[in-house]
């Protein structure tokens, strides 16, 4: 397993994890409208046309099968970065957050925090070994490094009410604890609300507002790119 992620890459590749256990949920809907926004406006670097959305991949687990409860505590290292004593559909989500500049997550508040199937993912593949490594003291070293995330959440708590009473307990604990932790620096958290009484132009209009964060995450890969470099033809090229 390799990390995708160098000082001089670009946010090409954006990883959607869609962190709500049951298929064709408000969350999914969101998700959809994210990816479609953004394969709609990125570019292939390569050529300077349209990207042919290879770029974007989707965890929805809802449909996502795996064992949320490790069988030991070896299910939850990998030492030196080795997986392979792990179950496929485990490597399968770490090497999907390695091949990930950009990681977006998608979930309602729960409980003022998140479903269990998405605490079960990160359980399960952000290990230590491959997101972060312990060090001697109580310092560890963040193997995740260079990576973006964006945080979008829907509730039926108050802005205030979610700030005030529960501290922002959802979107802090996935932006402190376990991202930044890891090295991952989140740019942005959305949270819509209040889902159980919005109306359907109020839903139409949140489906768009999240298409333009897919619009706008495309457009920050644009402008980190390298400029592509001129290069002088010789006359045997030429001919």
């Amino acid at each position: 397993m390799t990390n995708s992620t160098s000082p001089n890459s670009t946010v090409t590749n954006t990883l959607v994890i869609i962190g709500h256990p049951n298929s064709g949920s408000f969350n999914h809907a969101l998700a959809e409208q994210y990816a479609a926004g953004l394969r709609a406006a990125s570019v292939d670097p390569s050529t300077g046309g349209p990207s042919d959305g290879s770029h974007v991949r989707v965890i929805d687990l809802a449909e996502r099968e795996f064992e949320l409860l490790p069988a030991d505590r070896g299910d939850l290292r990998a030492p030196d970065g080795d997986t392979s004593h792990l179950e496929p559909r485990i490597r399968a989500f770490i090497d999907d957050v390695a091949w990930a500049d950009h990681l977006v997550f998608f979930f309602p508040q729960w409980w003022g925090t998140y479903p269990a199937v998405l605490k079960a993912f990160l359980d399960r593949a952000v290990l230590s070994g491959t997101a972060f490594k312990y060090g001697r003291g109580q310092i560890s070293t963040r193997l995740l490094t260079g990576k973006t995330a964006r945080i979008v959440m829907t509730m039926d708590s108050p802005v205030a009410w979610n700030r005030f009473v529960y501290r922002n307990a959802a979107e802090t604990s996935l932006k402190r604890a376990t991202l930044a932790y890891c090295g991952v620096r989140t740019i942005g958290i959305t949270r819509f609300t209040p889902v159980r009484f919005s109306t359907p132009e109020k839903r139409a209009a949140w489906l768009e507002s999240v298409r333009r964060l897919g619009v706008t995450d495309a457009a920050r890969a644009r402008r980190r790119q390298p400029a592509p470099v001129a290069v002088a033809a010789t006359g045997a090229a030429a001919e």
